[in-house]
């Protein structure tokens, strides 16, 4: 039995949803391998190896690398092909004091619309993330911290600042799990994070924006700390 034509639909239109194509699927992969460490900074990915791996031709695992490529997590090197992106510790900074402004700006206009459903879902989120601390779930830390963050941003209705944000968290997404490895501050990032939902649940933009990018310039700061000793040692090492 054909399928009645709804009104003002095109002709011929097909509306399937697409699946996830096998790069996609192998970008995701290697971008959590990325972000979780085992792939290291300057670290060289041959397609050819990683094809073998998973057990896959190299025309995806091409595709699967423009995507880290635009997202900034490797980069194709003369001589050498894709290689991890390894930020010197003054982008590492830049990329902090970003986040600062604009999630300062974003959250100045988001927390006076939070809505009974934005405030249930942000506290549904800090939930999974405080399991994830206290499990050693290292996988997830970065994943949650961006989930739980733009909980918070969502209500401005900022479309384009909201994927700017994201998209410096991707950039920042491993270092926030190597702050929290290396510093042992998951205690201070649970108070810090159970104080930004008070104050967003709360409306009370005044007092959010300030916290909000307090509590970030910290964690640029003692992460540049960390990464600077953990480097130094690395060096010495080799």
């Amino acid at each position: 039995m054909r399928r009645r034509q709804a009104a003002g639909e095109v002709p011929g239109t097909n509306h399937r949803i697409k699946r996830q194509g096998l790069h996609e699927t192998l970008a995701d992969s290697l971008r959590e391998r990325i972000l979780n460490g085992e792939f290291k900074e300057g670290e060289q990915l041959v397609q050819e190896a990683i094809a073998a791996e998973y057990e896959v031709s190299r025309m995806p695992v091409r595709e699967a690398f423009r995507q880290l490529e635009a997202a900034g997590l490797i980069a194709n090197r003369l001589h050498k092909g894709a290689v991890v992106t390894e930020l010197p510790l003054e982008q590492i900074g830049e990329l902090f004091d970003l986040r600062a402004l604009l999630e300062g700006e974003i959250m100045a206009r988001s927390a006076p619309r939070a809505t009974a459903e934005s405030i249930a879902a942000a506290a549904a989120i800090l939930a999974q993330l405080e399991v994830a601390y206290r499990g050693d779930d290292m996988g997830s830390w970065g994943r949650l911290n961006w989930d739980f963050h733009r909980s918070l941003y969502v209500t401005a209705e900022r479309p384009q600042t909201l994927a700017t944000i994201q998209y410096i968290n991707v950039q920042t997404d491993r270092y926030i799990r190597l702050q929290l490895f290396l510093t042992d501050a998951l205690e201070q990032a649970e108070i810090e994070h159970r104080e930004l939902f008070r104050l967003y649940a709360a409306r009370d933009a005044a007092a959010a924006v300030p916290y909000l990018r307090a509590h970030i310039l910290a964690a640029k700061e003692k992460l540049l700390v960390a990464i600077s000793r953990m480097r130094s040692g690395e060096r010495a090492a080799s």
